[in-house]
Order: structure tokens, then C-alpha cells, then sequence
């Protein structure tokens, strides 16, 4: 198996990895913003029982709405995080690149290492999608206060009761709180997550990739392939770039590149290595003992499910479970069908059903 065979390979199963990380910090958002929720209505139901329709005004309502921002962790959280996984990047793409290069490689061209400092500096400082990371999480408290704010005068407008106009802002508990209006910042937030992973995934292979280019001749577009894949991603499926973005051997701009294309973009890049003939190292093949071989040639094309079935008992079981990789494995039912329309795993419950009908 050649390098970068196992550069694309290693990348898919990291980009794996990140939906489980990127899930967890969803989830322990979503107990953050929950908190500042029953904050803010418990403030909102004494403010609006304090003041009758003839005294209601808007511009008292945003005062006192915009003293709930302060209260709103999301921001400092998110950015903790953040600071935290661009420790780990920079560290995993060092280690990877070190673990897979052949030592009469290393020796020539000794691999460079992104500081972590750096990379959360880049992650601040460079936009995505039009905004820096800080201006969309401004967005989304800004966002949540003016939904709030709407919700509360359409309320007053139409007569609706102290408790109904809360209703409307926080939801019914029947419906575990998903039909408020609050509800809506909540998926905002879960997006950004999402979509601050991969913007910070992508900074940390390009710098990682510029400060190696003497090692590495371009990279590879790799898009998740399923119901769930933007046409913007399908179209750039294994286009190859050049590590400054220009297309190679198509017409297809790189845009913001793998990750942030656009919100929740889960397509990832593998890189490219030269061969030893391009190094300057006058052999065509690893010598014994060494690591794989680094022959400079782009992997052959595989989907997603097709690589799935390649890769081993271990990793199958960590990405299906036991069951379904068992199942993947017996040749019972195709990898296919794991899925649902939209791209998200079925439960064992609902693929016992596909295999029975």
C-alpha cells in the first residue's frame, strides 16, 4: 500500500472521528443555552407581569433582554474548545505524517510542526463563509434576543396572557421545549459547531500542508458520498488541487475548500505526497525495512462505503457498532443500507425491519 493510499485513508476515519467530537459538543452546548433559557423566561415572566399593555414597549424590552447576553456561556465555551482541538490537530497531523514517512525520508526533509497558538490564532483570524468565527457566534445571540423580542409583540398584539406569550418563546413542555422560538437559536448553535470543527480541521491541514510543501505536491478532494451531499460537493468528489487551491487538470474553483464550502460541510482533503524521484532520492522503491512505498501517484477512486469495507474488523465495529459490522462482514445486507435517506446511521431496531421485508 502506497502513502498516500494511507494518507487518504487515515483521513476519512479522522473526519469519522470529528462527527463523534463535534456531537459531544452539541451536546454539552445545548446544557449550556438551556440553563441561559430558563434564566431568560424566568426574567421575561417577571418583567411582563410587572408591566401592563398601555406601559409595554419595545425599547424596555431590549434593555432588559440585553442583559441575558452576559449570562450566555455558548461564546466562552465554544472558544475553549476550539483552543483545545488546535492542540490536538497540530499534534495528530506531526504524528501522522511521522508514523507513515520513511525514515530515509525524515532524515532529508524533517517534518515542521504547526504550534497550537498558531492555529487558533489562524481560526480566529480567518473567515469563513463570509464572517469570522466571533461574528457568527454574535450573530446567533443577536439572533436568539430578536426572536425573543418579536415573539413577545406578536404576544402583546394579539392578547395572548403572560404564560402564552412565554409558551411561545421557550415552548411547551410537552414538547420537550422544541416549539419555541428559542428552539431555533439551538439549531443555529448546533450548525456552527458542526462548522467550526471542520473550519478548524481545514486551517489545520492547509498550514500544515504550506509548511510542508517541499514534502507534498497537492491535495486531493474527498466528498462524503450520500443522500445528504451537496452538488457543490459532488462536483469537487477526487479533484485534485494544488496546495495553493488551483485547480489541477479541471476547471472547478477550490472555494472555501473541504469543510467549509458551505455550513455543515462534512467533505475533507487528503494530501498528496511526491514520490522519491521528485525528493531527490534516486530509488523506485522503499528499501527493506522501511515504511510504506511513496510512488507520488493519487489513491485509485473509492466511495465512502467502498472504503468502509475495506478497512478493519476494529474500525468497522468503532464506525457501525458490533452488529452492523458483523452484518457489513457476513454479507447479509449491503453498506448501503445502513442508512437512511438523509445520511444518519438506522438504529439495529430499524434495520432488523429493512432485512426482514
Amino acid at each position: 500500500m502506497t502513502i498516500n493510499k494511507r494518507l487518504r485513508d487515515e483521513a476519512i476515519f479522522h473526519r469519522v472521528n470529528l462527527v463523534g467530537y463535534e456531537n459531544n459538543l452539541i451536546k454539552e452546548s445545548l446544557k449550556l443555552l438551556n440553563i441561559v433559557d430558563k434564566q431568560l423566561t424566568a426574567q421575561l415572566y417577571v418583567a411582563l407581569e410587572d408591566m401592563t399593555a398601555s406601559e409595554f414597549k419595545i425599547s424596555r424590552l431590549e434593555s432588559m433582554l440585553s442583559s441575558v447576553k452576559s449570562l450566555n456561556s455558548f461564546s466562552d465555551y465554544l472558544f475553549g474548545e476550539l483552543n483545545l482541538f488546535c492542540e490536538h490537530e497540530s499534534h495528530y497531523q506531526y504524528s501522522l505524517f511521522e508514523s507513515l514517512l520513511p525514515d530515509n525520508v525524515l532524515a532529508k526533509y524533517p517534518l515542521m510542526q504547526i504550534s497550537p497558538n498558531q492555529l487558533f490564532t489562524a481560526v480566529k483570524n480567518k473567515p469563513f463563509q463570509g464572517r469570522l468565527l466571533s461574528e457568527w457566534v454574535s450573530n446567533i445571540e443577536d439572533d436568539r434576543l430578536k426572536r425573543v423580542t418579536n415573539a413577545v409583540r406578536t404576544g402583546y398584539a394579539t392578547g395572548e396572557t403572560t404564560e402564552q406569550i412565554i409558551k411561545r418563546v421557550r415552548g411547551t413542555k410537552k414538547n420537550n421545549y422544541k416549539d419555541g422560538v428559542l428552539e431555533i437559536g439551538k439549531r443555529n448553535a448546533s450548525s456552527l459547531i458542526h462548522s467550526a470543527i471542520s473550519h478548524t480541521a481545514a486551517l489545520s491541514r492547509n498550514e500544515f500542508g504550506q509548511a510542508n510543501s517541499d514534502l507534498i505536491k497537492g491535495k486531493q478532494w474527498l466528498s462524503t458520498l450520500d443522500t445528504s451531499t451537496t452538488p457543490m460537493c459532488m462536483i469537487r468528489d477526487l479533484k485534485v488541487y494544488s496546495l495553493d487551491n488551483k485547480p489541477i487538470g479541471h476547471d472547478i474553483h477550490y472555494g472555501d475548500g473541504p469543510g467549509r464550502l458551505h455550513f455543515c460541510c462534512r467533505s475533507v482533503e487528503t494530501f498528496i505526497l511526491k514520490s522519491y524521484r521528485e525528493l531527490g532520492i534516486d530509488i523506485d522503491e522503499t528499501p527493506t525495512g522501511t515504511r510504506a512505498s511513496m510512488d507520488g501517484q493519487i489513491p485509485a477512486k473509492t466511495s465512502y462505503l467502498e472504503w468502509l469495507k475495506s478497512q478493519s474488523k476494529e474500525r468497522q465495529e468503532q464506525i457501525l457498532g458490533v452488529e452492523r459490522a458483523r452484518l457489513l462482514r457476513s454479507g447479509e445486507i449491503t453498506p448501503e443500507k445502513f442508512f437512511t435517506r438523509d445520511g444518519h446511521l438506522l438504529t439495529i431496531h430499524e434495520l432488523n425491519k429493512t432485512i426482514d421485508k
